[in-house]
């Protein structure tokens, strides 16, 4: 993708810069604490800069050999529908290649975007959010329980 630069290294960011692109992307409110824990926690870090401004990041919880897990992955909206978010995406995709599986978990909606980039649907994930309700409000959670 030509005019973008990309780092790998949470240590060369902005957290206050990548907290303004999780609120405007938007994927919620995060402090730049937080942000700083969930990247420096993961394994593989993307953060692309469009003139010196960061406009795209992403990240891959990873244990080196089992399981990937690709998390927020987040793009400025004036740079959104340009294929940075893809790129992200196959980045990391690519940085976490010899994993037995990568797993991410889609907003509703979304399916098709994943599914463009190789991700097949899962049939048995299952999950436990903190604020299940609100999970279940917006289509993340189905509400139901597997019969035993």
């Amino acid at each position: 993708m030509d005019g973008y630069s990309w780092v790998h290294r949470v240590d060369d960011v902005n957290l206050e810069e990548l907290a303004h692109l999780y609120r405007v992307a938007p994927l919620g409110n995060k402090s730049p604490q937080a942000l700083a824990t969930v990247f420096g926690n993961s394994m593989f870090v993307c953060f692309v800069y469009s003139d010196g401004a960061l406009v795209g990041a992403g990240r891959a919880l990873a244990d080196g050999v089992d399981c990937a897990y690709i998390g927020d992955v987040a793009v400025h909206p004036d740079h959104q529908g340009r294929g940075l978010g893809s790129a992200i995406m196959r980045r990391l995709v690519e940085l976490a290649d010899g994993h037995k599986k990568i797993i991410l978990y889609a907003n509703p909606g979304t399916e098709d975007f994943y599914g463009r980039l190789g991700f097949l649907r899962m049939k048995t994930a299952m999950g436990i959010w903190s604020d299940p309700g609100r999970a279940i409000e917006i289509g993340l959670l189905s509400g139901e329980h597997s019969q035993e």
